[in-house]
C-alpha cells in the first residue's frame, strides 16, 4: 500500500483528540464533533461541500421526521394497551421477563427506544414494588430489550439510518427496512433466554420496602433550613428528633461558614443548614415537618396543596454536567427547584448547590405540573423525567388509531419500495401534525437537535477517513492481522473494534467511523456491503457493558441502584451473545 500522507495523519490526530474529549466528556458530543469537522476544514483535508454535506444527508432529516413519529404515537397514547399485557397483577419475575423484553423489543423496533424506555421505567418500577419484586431484576433487561428491539428494522434506531445514509452517500444501495431483522429477531430471543437462564442471577437484588415510587433512592443528599420561629431552636438534635430518622441521617450541619459535626447534643440555631443522607422516602417527611423550611423557596408559593415532585437523569450531553446548580442557575433555566441529588457509587458531601453535576445524577425536582412533559422533549438535558407516583395519561379520544394507522403506514411505504423512507417519515410526521396527534409546539420540542448535529457532523468526519486514505490503510491492517482466520476474523475483529469505540465514544460517530473501515476490509476478503454495514450497525448499537455507551442504560442507572460493575457482569456475557449471532448469520447470508 502507499504510504499515507499528512493529511492522514492530521485526520488521525484530530480523531484522537476527538475520542480524548469524547471519554473525558469535556463538552457535549455535538460540540466535540463540530470542532472536530472545522479543524479538518480548516486545514483543508475537506471542503466545504464535503465538510457539511451530512447536513444535507436523508438520514439526518429521516431521523427528525422519526422523532416527529414516536413523539405522536406517544401523545396520541396510542401504546396504552401496553400498561395491560405487560403489567399482570401476578409477581412473578421469569413471565414479567418475558412480557416485559418482547414488548419492549417489539415497540423499539418501530419507534426510537430511548421514549419507550422513558415511558416504560417508572412504571416497572411503580409495579414491582406493587408486587414484591426487585427493580433491579427488570430495568436492566428493560435497557437491553431496547437496545436489541433497535437492531431488527431499519428505524428501531437512528444509527441503522446514519450506516445506511452513509452507504448511500459512498455510491451503495442504502439499508432496506428489514435487512437487519436477520441479525435482530436472533439477538431479541437470545436475550431473552439468556436473562431467564442465567442474566437475572447475575442482577443484584436490591428491593426497597413500601409502594411509593421515590423509595429505593439510597444515599440522596438534601438540605433543609431550621426556620426562623422554628421549635427546634435551642433544642438538640436529638430532642429535635433529627437523629433516629430510620432512612436517613443528619450528617453536618452548616452554620454561616462553618461546618459543624451533626452530634446528638449539638444545639440548633435559627438558619442553621442541615444536611441529610439517605432514602428518599425520608425527604418525604421532612418536607412537612415543621420548624424546617427549604434552603431555595419553591417555585411557586401553593397553600392549597404542594409543587408535585419528579426524578430526572441528568443526560451526558446535558449543560448541567460539570456544572453546580448555582451556576447552572436552575431554578430560572429549568422551571424548578432541586431538593435532593443522587450519584451512584459516590458519597455526596457538600452545600447541595455548589456540587458539580455529573452525567447520570438523578435529581429529586419540586416543579410545577407539566415538568415532566417538557424535558422529556429535550434529550439532550435529561434522559428521563418521571413524576415520583407516576399517573397514566389519558388518552385523547380517536387519536391512538389514527397515531398507530400512520406509523404502520410509514413502514408498509417504505418496506414495499413505494416511497423512499425519508419520503414516508417526513410523511408520516406531518400526518401526525395534521391530524393533530400532537400540536406543532410538541413537534418541535421532540425533536432532538444535538442528535441531528452529531450524526451530520460524523458524516462529515467519516468522509475525511475515506479521502485521506485512512479508511483504506485500516481496513488493510485488519485484513493482515486476522489473515489467518478468514471472514470470519475480520468480521470479529471489526465487531469488536467498533463495540469498544462506542463504549468509548457515541455510538453514531463510532460507525461513521468504521463503515468506510468495514467497506475498505470487506473489498479485500469480498463481502458484500450490506452485510458488513449490518456489522457495523448491530455492533455501534450493542451497548451492554457499561452504563455509557447507550443512553437507555444510563437512564435506568439510578432508578434501579446499579452500579457500573452490574452493567459489565451482565452485560459481558450479552455482548459476547450478540456478536457471535451477528458474526454467524453476516457470515452465512452475505458472505
Amino acid at each position: 500500500m502507499e504510504a499515507l500522507g499528512w493529511e492522514a495523519w492530521f485526520t488521525v490526530g484530530v480523531l484522537v483528540g476527538m475520542m480524548g474529549l469524547l471519554v473525558r466528556e469535556v463538552a457535549r458530543p455535538d460540540i466535540v464533533l463540530l470542532g472536530s469537522l472545522g479543524l479538518l476544514l480548516l486545514a483543508g483535508i475537506l471542503t466545504p461541500e464535503q465538510a457539511f454535506a451530512g447536513f444535507a444527508n436523508p438520514a439526518v432529516l429521516t431521523v427528525a421526521a422519526l422523532f416527529v413519529v414516536a413523539a405522536g404515537v406517544q401523545e396520541a397514547n396510542a401504546l396504552g394497551f401496553m400498561d395491560r399485557l405487560v403489567f399482570s397483577p401476578r409477581g412473578r419475575l421469569l413471565g414479567a421477563l418475558v412480557r416485559l423484553m418482547l414488548s419492549t423489543s417489539f415497540l423499539s423496533a418501530f419507534l426510537n427506544n430511548t421514549p419507550i424506555v422513558a415511558m416504560f421505567a417508572p412504571r416497572v418500577k411503580q409495579w414491582a414494588r406493587e408486587v414484591g419484586l426487585a427493580p433491579s431484576k427488570l430495568l436492566i433487561p428493560l435497557s437491553f430489550a431496547a437496545i436489541a428491539g433497535g437492531m431488527v428494522t431499519l428505524i428501531g434506531t437512528s444509527t441503522n439510518i446514519v450506516v445506511s445514509g452513509l452507504m448511500e452517500a459512498e455510491g451503495y444501495p442504502g439499508l432496506r427496512m428489514f435487512d437487519l431483522t436477520w441479525v435482530g429477531v436472533p439477538v431479541v430471543f437470545a436475550l431473552l433466554v439468556y436473562f431467564l437462564l442465567v442474566g437475572h442471577r447475575l442482577l443484584p437484588e436490591r428491593k426497597a420496602e413500601g409502594p411509593a415510587y421515590g423509595n429505593g433512592l439510597e444515599d440522596c443528599l438534601f438540605e433543609f433550613r431550621v426556620a426562623p420561629r422554628s421549635y427546634m431552636i435551642g433544642q438538640t438534635v436529638e430532642a429535635a428528633g433529627l437523629r433516629a430518622l430510620g432512612a436517613a441521617y443528619l450528617a453536618h450541619i452548616h452554620r454561616g461558614e462553618h461546618l459543624i459535626p451533626a452530634t446528638p447534643d449539638e444545639i440548633l440555631q435559627a438558619g442553621d443548614v442541615l444536611t441529610f443522607v439517605g432514602n428518599a422516602t425520608a425527604l418525604d417527611g421532612l418536607l412537612d415537618r415543621p420548624g424546617l423550611e427549604r434552603v431555595v423557596s419553591p417555585i411557586e408559593a401553593r397553600e392549597d396543596r404542594a409543587l408535585p415532585l419528579y426524578e430526572a437523569v441528568v443526560a451526558a450531553t446535558s449543560s448541567l454536567v460539570d456544572r453546580t446548580l448555582r451556576e447552572a442557575n436552575f431554578r430560572e433555566e429549568y422551571g424548578g427547584v432541586v431538593l435532593a441529588i443522587q450519584r451512584k457509587d459516590e458519597q455526596l458531601a457538600g452545600p447541595l448547590g455548589r456540587i458539580p453535576l455529573k452525567a447520570g445524577d438523578l435529581l429529586i425536582i419540586e416543579a410545577k405540573q407539566g415538568f415532566d412533559q417538557r424535558w422529556n422533549a429535550r434529550r439532550d438535558e435529561f434522559y428521563l423525567v418521571a413524576p415520583r407516583r407516576p399517573e397514566l395519561k389519558k388518552p385523547q379520544p380517536g387519536k391512538a388509531p389514527v397515531a398507530v394507522v400512520l406509523l404502520l403506514g410509514m413502514v408498509a411505504a417504505s418496506a414495499a419500495g413505494w416511497l423512499p423512507l425519508v419520503t414516508a417519515a417526513f410523511a408520516a410526521a406531518l400526518a401526525m401534525i395534521v391530524t393533530r396527534c400532537l400540536s406543532l409546539a410538541e413537534a418541535r420540542r421532540s425533536v432532538d437537535v444535538s442528535v441531528l448535529i452529531v450524526i451530520a457532523a460524523a458524516l462529515g468526519l467519516g468522509k475525511a477517513v475515506e479521502l485521506t486514505g485512512l479508511a483504506g490503510a485500516m481496513g488493510h491492517t485488519l485484513v493482515q492481522a486476522t489473515a489467518g482466520l478468514g471472514p470470519v476474523g475480520v468480521l470479529v475483529a471489526l465487531y469488536v473494534t467498533t463495540n469498544i469505540l462506542t463504549e468509548l465514544i457515541t455510538h453514531k460517530a463510532a460507525a461513521v467511523l468504521m463503515l468506510p473501515v468495514a467497506l475498505a476490509a470487506g473489498a479485500e476478503v469480498g463481502g458484500d456491503p450490506t452485510g458488513l454495514a449490518v456489522v457495523i450497525a448491530v455492533s455501534a448499537a450493542g451497548s451492554f457493558m457499561t452504563p455509557i455507551g447507550y443512553q437507555t442504560n444510563l437512564m435506568v442507572m439510578a432508578a434501579g441502584g446499579y452500579r457500573y460493575r452490574d452493567y459489565l457482569r451482565v452485560g459481558l456475557p450479552a455482548t459476547l451473545l450478540v456478536m457471535a449471532i451477528t458474526v454467524f448469520v453476516v457470515h452465512r447470508i452475505w458472505f
